[in-house]
């Protein structure tokens, strides 16, 4: 598996990177890096590929750097291991990264983000007790919810994470209240099936492979895609602290480089299919092949007897705007953590995104690999509902829904 100083072609053919190539980025002294070996946090989800790749590629020894990866039970360990210094790095849900740099359920610490790993590929999921039911869709869910009086139970992964912020999305613009009508929690997402499986849990927003794998094991089905919410939605991203990037600069551009070039190659669709069998292998996801392949191919299937071919699947660099730290991506997640009542009054979202999305490091990275880069750091983003997002006016946005928090 791990097949350190080789890289895999387009055409996964597996040869050695020469040393003079893999010191390329770091034989000119003063651009070595300060800490050549790395501990990067990760959880096992489908979009870790580009982190798990730049290793398993050679790319981290092409830049002068050993990866070390560290499989975290939970997004709670991998933000405390990131602020305790623990990891150098991590695989993170881009809210996480931001509650942590506010204090939003922890101590405070000034946190960076590097650059996006993925777009998309994430889903919320029903029981099939739902679907018996009848249940299938968010009006059927709303319609049972007032005509029941139990609550029903629904997780996500982090209170400051991105499937909380998905969920609660999804449920208010199907008139339901995520902080009232129905039971809220947390689960780390290895746990969603079991919790399926056992009656736990109602229904789950989660990354792949769990939507997937709760298909492949007959306990739910997929009721919508996190990209039918919002198409090419920024998801995870490589998050580090300000302390790391400003006490070891080169080490912090060499792991973007390895990054960023395994997730060229991990996008280039003719790779998909032994990617997802290297992430699917015990050390990384641990669970059979098929159960990563199908929509990391953008093959799905939604456990009701529907399959399609999805365009906005899973998406790893897609000529660098994934991976480009968009301001606004960051004070929409601001926006909401107000609207859900995290944050308990307005700030200045777009001066918080500032702080944390690394823009300028990125952008130098970036156009030193050919890395096309966009012309603004902001953009307005359109959802399934037909709000508009204008981070000019996110103070006004955040509180301008429906249901919010009061």
């Amino acid at each position: 598996m791990n097949h350190a100083g080789e890289i895999l072609s387009t055409d996964g053919v597996m040869s050695k990177v020469p040393t003079d190539i893999r010191t390329i980025a770091w034989a000119g002294g003063s651009d070595a890096p300060e800490k050549p070996n790395l501990t990067i946090g990760f959880i096992p989800l489908t979009d870790c590929a580009s982190i798990v790749m730049a290793h398993e590629l050679g790319l981290d020894k092409k830049y002068g750097l050993t990866l070390r990866f560290s499989k975290e039970p939970s997004w709670a360990a991998v933000r405390d291991k990131l602020m305790l210094g623990e990891l150098d790095a991590a695989h993170a849900l881009y809210g996480l990264i931001y509650g942590a740099h506010l204090g939003i359920g922890s101590a405070k610490r000034d946190m960076a983000i590097l650059m996006g790993l993925n777009h998309n590929g994430q889903a919320i999921t029903f029981s099939n007790q739902l679907r018996d039911k009848g249940v299938t869709t968010g009006e059927l869910l709303r319609n049972l919810i007032k005509a029941e009086q139990r609550k029903y139970t629904f997780a996500h992964t982090f209170p400051t994470g991105t499937h909380a912020m998905w969920l609660n999305y999804w449920l208010a613009a199907h008139d339901i209240n995520p902080l009232n009508d129905v039971r809220n929690i947390v689960i780390p997402p290895p746990q969603m099936v079991a919790n399926l499986r056992s009656g736990n849990v109602d229904g789950c927003c989660v990354g792949e492979p769990w939507n997937a794998r709760a298909i492949f094991d007959e306990v739910g089905f997929t009721a919508t895609t996190t990209q039918a919410i919002w198409k090419n939605h920024p998801e995870k991203v490589l998050g580090t602290t300000r302390e790391f990037i400003e006490k070891y600069p080169n080490t912090t551009r060499a792991l973007m480089r390895a990054v960023l070039d395994a997730s060229r190659h991990v996008d280039t669709l003719a790779n998909r299919l032994k990617v997802s069998n290297i992430i699917a292998s015990k050390p990384y996801v641990n669970t059979p092949d098929p159960v990563i392949e199908g929509r990391m191919m953008g093959i799905y299937e939604d456990g009701l007897g529907r399959t399609w071919q999805d365009p906005d699947c899973l998406k790893f660099y897609d000529d660098g705007q994934v991976n480009f730290p968009f301001y606004s991506h960051g004070a929409w997640f601001l926006t909401q953590f107000r609207r859900w009542g995290l944050l308990k009054q307005d700030i200045d979202y777009l001066a918080v995104a500032t702080q944390v999305n690394q823009i300028p490091l990125y952008t130098e990275v970036a156009k030193s690999m050919g890395v096309p880069v966009p012309d603004s750091t902001v953009k307005m983003e359109t959802f399934f509902d037909g709000m508009v997002f204008d981070p000019a006016k996110s103070s006004d946005y955040a509180m301008g829904f429906k249901i919010h928090a009061r």
